[in-house]
């Protein structure tokens, strides 16, 4: 790969995960293994998996970027904007620019998935990113769950797997039982054997990225494609065969793909079992021409060289 960098390949290992700099006498038990970012050739995102051991903590600090965090294990106690709340398994949560808040561990410690925008600055920069305040009082002895029906909620969702369960979707709920309330900010998007369950967006305060769940049935294709933001994948579930920029790659569970603005990529599913992973952009797509799908242009070439072709005639 000559000139810009288009893609970059690794995967998750903890072996590989330490405090970050800047963070001594500002955490215990911390660590954080990054996958993505400035040092990999992004220029919109970071994207690092992080664990707390139990017991451990990050004193209170604010950002000058915005960053969601996906929960995959433990309980991670989350206090911000005057609450705090316990995030388990499969919940999310985005914490807005500027918005002071305190991570600590519970139970057996915590590990969840770190998407920040726009992307963090590196120690050589004139400048940073991340301010610590004085770690005042501990979290709540009893911090609260997160209620998803509470409309005064603004920064948290939870993926529920029966939520990609189209034959559950199909029938109606009784209105006492859904855990976030049906709207088409929630809604499953589903095509061509893709379904697409969106975490961090707009809906939750998210302004400078997107984090989603995607879904691929067997035989489920995306055909080669690029878009006007970065794109980064964690493979979580299943098989899945990818062609970016030319290059083919089998992609499995603790793998991880970034591609660039512009970058050609695509992705299969050639086996008989569902294939996951979760997926996050930045900056967020536009309203329109979010795809730039190879097969629709060669298309318009090929009309337009067939019409000049009869103006010759």
């Amino acid at each position: 790969m000559e000139g810009s960098i288009l893609y970059h390949v690794t995967r998750i290992d903890d072996l590989l995960a330490a405090t970050p700099a800047g963070y001594a006498g500002h955490a215990k038990g911390f660590r954080r293994q990054d996958l993505i970012g400035r040092e990999t050739g992004s220029h919109q995102m970071s994207l690092s998996n992080a664990t707390l051991d139990p017991g451990g903590w990050i004193a209170p600090a604010v950002h000058s970027y915005e960053k969601s965090l996906w929960v995959s294990a433990g309980e991670l106690r989350l206090s911000m904007l005057g609450q705090t709340v316990t995030l388990q398994a499969n919940d999310c949560a985005v914490i807005p620019i500027g918005v002071t808040h305190r991570l600590s561990a519970g139970g057996d410690g915590a590990r969840w998935l770190e998407m920040s925008a726009p992307v963090r600055l590196l120690l050589t920069d004139h400048r940073k990113d991340t301010f610590f305040l004085d770690p005042g009082t501990p979290d709540a002895a009893d911090p609260a769950q997160v209620d998803l029906r509470d409309p005064r909620n603004r920064n948290y969702f939870r993926f529920d797997e029966s939520s990609m369960d189209l034959g559950r979707l199909s029938k109606g709920s009784d209105p006492a039982a859904p855990e976030v309330s049906a709207s088409m900010a929630t809604a499953l998007l589903v095509y061509s054997g893709i379904s697409i369950r969106m975490l961090a967006d707009q809906r939750i305060s998210a302004l400078m990225h997107t984090m989603f769940v995607v879904d691929y049935q067997p035989t489920a294709t995306a055909h080669p494609h690029d878009h006007p933001f970065e794109e980064a994948y964690v493979f979580t579930r299943g098989r899945t065969d990818a062609v970016i920029n030319g290059e083919e790659l089998t992609m499995r569970p603790g793998d991880v793909l970034w591609a660039a603005s512009g970058c050609d990529h695509a992705f299969y599913n050639r086996t008989d079992e569902r294939t996951q992973w979760i997926e996050t952009q930045a900056p967020q797509p536009p309203a329109q021409h979010s795809y730039r799908f190879n097969r629709d242009w060669s298309y318009l070439g090929d009309q337009l060289s067939v019409s000049a072709g009869k103006e010759d005639l």
